[in-house]
């Protein structure tokens, strides 16, 4: 067996183990919802729509789904119950697969002159500065070199926590403590970088300022700064959220949106919770590729989305 099959097994158990809770829940409520069924009728419907909330699949996306199997339904018109969960299975497939991104395959990033630069965004409390370090780590074992910016000056702890991370994965970290403005923080980050001919820069924001204009003006400001250095920075704008916060999630997905131009998406804590549907109806709703899944609470456990292996990993022993 070569490396890269170890690799890719290790992360499809951590992947099977993280999934696991929404895995258990979401078949058990649906084994209970066909008991004594044998075909799939309006009850049997009713029933899966609301096991689909449940799972925090969202109101649109759940409604999505239905819809698409009263179609298969009414166009084969017998399917039995024993079927469903193939029939949900490939249509949350499809779903997924309609939603603007290729499957990533690992944390590679573009071939480019110039540092690549991601700008992290996101509430405090949802990971956000775990991920960093995380992502940190899987960029040095692609042996990419990385720098750290601490840019979320208005939390006490977010710079050390930060710079607790920068040690730990061994990367060089620009800080200059709290209440320093952020925006000087990420201008002198992607100095250095450029300097140091740095591949990835990682650069943190605050998760919240005293209103949603003034976040909003920071993130703007902290932008139009870096493209005074890197003109094309930052190349992805990367929303974190947490996996167990159910709509929380949806409406801090909304918000960031209408706040800055996010273009990627990290969905934390999906270990912890049984609602991993949320990934699927966040990635349905605002078309904003989900590129890392955080499924546990070690380095490697932060992976990059695939949508098959998801839905495999959500349907095993089904």
């Amino acid at each position: 067996m070569g490396l890269f099959n170890i690799f890719s097994k290790d992360k499809k158990q951590s992947l099977d183990q993280g999934l696991q809770q929404s895995n258990q829940s979401f078949f058990s409520k649906i084994s209970k919802a066909i008991i004594g069924k044998s075909k799939i009728d309006d009850e049997v419907l009713d029933n899966l729509e609301e096991i689909l909330l449940t799972a925090d699949v969202g109101v649109a996306t759940t409604l999505r789904i239905i819809e698409k199997i009263e179609k298969r339904v009414d166009r084969d018109k017998y399917l039995g119950t024993a079927e469903l969960n193939t029939i949900l299975r490939e249509e949350i497939s499809e779903l997924l697969k309609e939603n603007n991104t290729d499957d990533y395959k690992d944390f590679n990033i573009p071939i480019q002159d110039e540092p690549y630069v991601i700008m992290v965004v996101g509430v405090n409390g949802v990971g956000k500065t775990t991920t960093i370090g995380k992502l940190a780590h899987q960029f040095k074992k692609q042996g990419k070199t990385v720098m750290l910016g601490a840019s979320d000056t208005f939390r006490a702890a977010a710079v050390d926590q930060l710079k607790i991370w920068a040690k730990r994965v061994d990367v060089p970290i620009v800080e200059q403590g709290m209440n320093a403005d952020p925006a000087s923080v990420a201008f002198d980050t992607l100095q250095s970088a450029k300097a140091k001919k740095i591949d990835v820069v990682i650069i943190d924001t605050a998760g919240r300022l005293h209103n949603k204009i003034n976040l909003m003006n920071e993130l703007t400001k902290i932008k139009s700064v870096m493209k005074k250095v890197l003109p094309h920075a930052p190349n992805e704008i990367l929303l974190v959220l947490d996996g167990s916060t159910g709509q929380n999630a949806y409406e801090q997905a909304k918000q960031f949106s209408i706040a800055t131009e996010i273009n990627a998406l990290a969905i934390t804590k999906l270990d912890g919770t049984a609602k991993g549907g949320v990934v699927i109806g966040i990635s349905d709703q605002f078309k904003i590729p989900v590129k890392y899944i955080g499924v546990g609470e070690g380095m490697e456990h932060l992976q990059v989305f695939n949508k098959q292996e998801f839905v495999d990993s959500l349907f095993k022993g089904q």
